[in-house]
């Protein structure tokens, strides 16, 4: 029965109803403890009873309401009275986009709006873990203001796997979830897996998308039959016409939609994140290509006025402006819009070498300010010092990292004080946009790197959350002489190497001694700790390093629970020692979240998901990490990974050789390379792999190991007893992973004693043993129950 005016539901007076769906009805309310109007949504007498709806009606509420994001309904409560559960949300004032649609097609513009909205807003559901599965039109909301909101996460699938002690954002659904063979959602807007009945994921709601944005584009709907039948076999087998109804629309749409609405999920945008960048890269690219188009009228009489008549009209428009048209051919427009940029080094003034660390530090920590903001691209560190010190021009560089704008400036040290002079500069034209200078206390240094980075954000109208003002904000004065020392430490940790690794400890230390309270430093000795311990290099055993790299990684936390670094150091931790797989994958998202333009972070989830065997999202990262770092070696090497491990042996073999074309001396590359060959079956081009990568100093028992199998797998018994005797030997004098001994008896087919080295690995808790389910040249063990068993006590899921 509906609900009367004057009605409560809690602190809700019922004002008069909105309207009713299939979920429940909706009301507007007026909440009289905060004297604003809301929308209570009621769950109808008829279907109190059935507990289903009840579960997903209560899924729906809990989460919305695990979501913050501009283009999602804001959830304020959730309650029950007399057995009748609500949900409290914001009031919404407009339309919803199929009554939009019921006028036709949309202009390519407003469409592209609108579904760049709705990208963001399911990259943020998708974020969370949260599924929508019944994407279409009813469920979109147009405000008055032209935002457009996502409603109704009541077919809502969360898909983390965590435990109910975690907050709500986190907790899986009830047992009653949807299982295969279940068909749900809404025909003509429904995958080929959910007609199917398969389990969904969140590319489910990107081929949603594209049926929306297709419908917006042409005024029909992509995928429709005369009967619901009809509909679900035309999803299943039809490739819709795509035939825009305005002529302005671009040819990258039709790209876009039909990436979303391929039939394997493995060929969609496998991010929404993905999908609402290349809807950004495509309003840019179309409004930058449509020219100015004024209508003129036809001369009735005299032709040869026309010209003069023209020549006078074109005149008159550009004297007054009119849209820009002055600008436009002089050349001062507004600069092309700007979503990913460059921080080049920054130039040290002082002219004294010593001072170098300072001024690449002062880039760095820059680098990472701007890469707080989720809607800008910034690339890495890596990539932007290669830069130094370059004779390139600024449009050739920008060509180069594949970005809208740079920013270059100089650092100029001088007591107690320290002034930042920086630019931005139009990538294309290589026009300067902005300048500005900044002088402080050095104190004050960390707040200055902040203002720099706000300054830029708003020249560029860039978006920036609150949450990430805040943290923008937030930098606290610092010890002159310890922010130093600190600089100092990541200079030498951008070395890579052992030796510099003790050099950076040593600088650390001291910064902790100076000011215990400076975060970053201990995420920086959490950082140098992970290096040494996870490495393939034999320098500290795991048990020595891991917990130290743990404990520093808390305590940065603890201080500043904002430092992305550190977060991403505890994720691995987590997951490569602690085998805490559910955990490990809470702290990499979160690092990533503080920091989405920090590479390491996407860097390191895919390696994560590489063991997980989800090869696909392990791509995804990788490829996210190299849009952020497009020069680093690692980065790039690490592309071959998922194809390594998945088996194709061919494509990781392409993508290892474009990293050696890159650098020919990488070391881990052709350790990599050697084991695809080994895979292959091709040993003498493995060996000889394996001995570049001892040779260029890539860890001297990893090659003798890696060398010891290969042989071993050939037939040369006496050679792979040698390697045996050589890592004998070598352990006696330093750590030795027993990992490496575990490979050569593998290859002997000596399992007993491959088993017995893996358990001391396993004690060990060597790093190497996240990667047993799919690591190629661990095959010959696998049909021994003692293997299915090590997978399982190490907790791979």
């Amino acid at each position: 029965m509906p609900l009367s005016p004057g009605i409560r539901l809690g602190p809700y007076e019922i004002l008069d109803p909105i309207g009713a769906g299939g979920m429940g009805e909706v009301y507007r309310a007026r909440d009289t403890r905060l004297g604003r109007e809301v929308a209570i949504k009621v769950l109808p007498e008829s279907m109190s009873a059935d507990s289903d709806r009840l579960r997903r009606f209560e899924q729906e509420a809990r989460a919305a309401s695990a979501l913050n994001h501009p283009n999602i309904l804001t959830v304020h409560d959730f309650g029950q009275q007399n057995g009748s559960p609500y949900v409290v949300s914001e009031l919404l004032e407009g339309e919803t986009l199929r009554g939009r649609l019921v006028a036709g097609a949309l202009s390519a513009r407003k469409a592209t709006d609108y579904a760049t909205q709705i990208a963001q807003g399911l990259a943020a559901a998708h974020e969370k873990g949260i599924v929508h599965r019944d994407l279409k039109p009813e469920n979109l909301f147009v405000t008055k203001d032209g935002r457009v909101k996502i409603l109704d996460f009541g077919l809502a699938k969360l898909t983390r796997p965590e435990v109910p002690s975690t907050p709500l954002t986190e907790v899986p659904t009830s047992p009653a979830e949807t299982e295969p063979g279940v068909v749900m959602g809404t025909v003509g807007y429904m995958s080929p897996e959910q007609v199917r009945g398969q389990p969904t994921d969140h590319r489910s709601d990107i081929f949603a998308f594209g049926a929306i944005l297709y419908e917006m584009l042409t005024g029909r709907r992509a995928f429709r039959g005369i009967s619901p039948a009809d509909t679900m076999s035309a999803i299943l087998k039809d490739e819709p016409e795509f035939s825009p109804a305005h002529p302005d629309a671009p040819p990258a749409l039709e790209h876009i939609v039909r990436r979303c609405l391929e039939k394997s999920p493995q060929e969609r945008f496998q991010s929404a994140r993905d999908l609402a960048f290349a809807l950004r890269e495509t309003s840019s690219g179309s409004a930058a290509s449509r020219a100015v188009s004024l209508p003129l009228p036809r001369p009735r009489s005299a032709p040869w006025l026309a010209p003069v008549g023209l020549l006078v009209l074109l005149a008159v428009l550009i004297a007054v402006n009119v849209g820009g048209l002055r600008d436009w051919i002089f050349g001062r427009g507004r600069p092309a819009r700007i979503q990913s940029l460059a921080v080049l080094p920054l130039e040290n003034l002082s002219r004294d070498s010593e001072q170098e660390y300072f001024a690449d530090g002062m880039t760095e920590e820059l680098i990472a300010e701007l890469g707080k903001i989720r809607a800008l691209r910034v690339i890495s560190r890596t990539s932007a010092m290669r830069y130094k010190g370059t004779k390139k021009s600024m449009p050739e560089i920008a060509r180069e990292l594949d970005v809208d704008a740079l920013v270059e400036g100089s650092v100029l040290p001088s007591g107690n004080r320290v002034r930042i002079t920086t630019q931005l500069i139009q990538a294309a034209t290589d026009r300067h946009l902005w300048s500005e200078s900044y002088e402080r206390d050095i104190k004050d240094v960390l707040a200055l790197q902040s203002e720099v980075a706000r300054s830029i954000a708003r020249e560029i109208k860039i978006a920036v959350t609150p949450q990430e003002e805040a943290r923008l904000a937030g930098a606290r004065p610092v010890d002159p002489e310890a922010h130093q020392l600190y600089l100092k430490a990541r200079f030498y940790l951008a070395k890579n190497t052992p030796e510099a690794a003790q050099k950076a400890f040593g600088y650390i230390t001291k910064c902790i001694e100076k000011d215990p309270a400076y975060a970053p430093a201990y995420a920086a000795l959490s950082n140098n700790y992970i290096g040494l311990g996870y490495t393939g290099i034999d320098v500290l055993p795991p048990r020595e390093a891991m917990p130290k790299a743990k404990a520093a990684a808390l305590k940065a936390l603890e201080l500043d629970d904002t430092l992305s670094d550190a977060r991403t150091d505890l994720g691995v931790v987590r997951w490569a020692y602690d085998w805490d797989w559910s955990g490990a994958a809470k702290d990499l998202k979160r690092g990533i979240e503080l920091n989405p333009s920090n590479p390491t972070g996407h860097f390191r989830f895919g390696l994560y998901l590489s063991s997980l065997g989800r090869f696909d999202e392990a791509a995804s990262e990788f490829g996210r990490a190299l849009e952020l770092d497009p020069l680093a070696l690692v980065i790039n090497h690490a592309q071959a990974w998922p194809y390594h491990l998945s088996r194709r042996y061919d494509e990781a073999i392409q993508k290892y050789r474009k990293t050696l074309e890159m650098e020919p001396n990488f070391a881990r590359t052709h350790l990599r390379l050697g084991e695809v060959f080994a895979a292959k079956g091709m040993y003498r081009e493995a060996i000889g792999e394996y001995e570049k990568f001892s040779a260029l100093g890539g860890g001297s028992t990893m090659a003798v190991a890696l060398i010891g199998n290969a042989h071993a797998l050939t037939g040369k018994r006496q050679e792979a007893l040698r390697a045996i005797e050589e890592l004998t030997a070598a352990s006696k004098r330093r750590y030795v992973p027993s990992f490496h001994f575990a490979l050569v008896y593998t290859g002997l087919g000596d399992k007993d004693k491959a088993f017995a080295w893996f358990e001391r690995a396993y004690e060990e808790r060597s790093q190497f043993l996240v990667d047993l389910k799919f690591e190629p040249i661990l095959d010959p063990l696998r049909s021994d129950p003692r293997f299915a068993e090590l997978v399982r006590r190490v907790g791979v899921p």
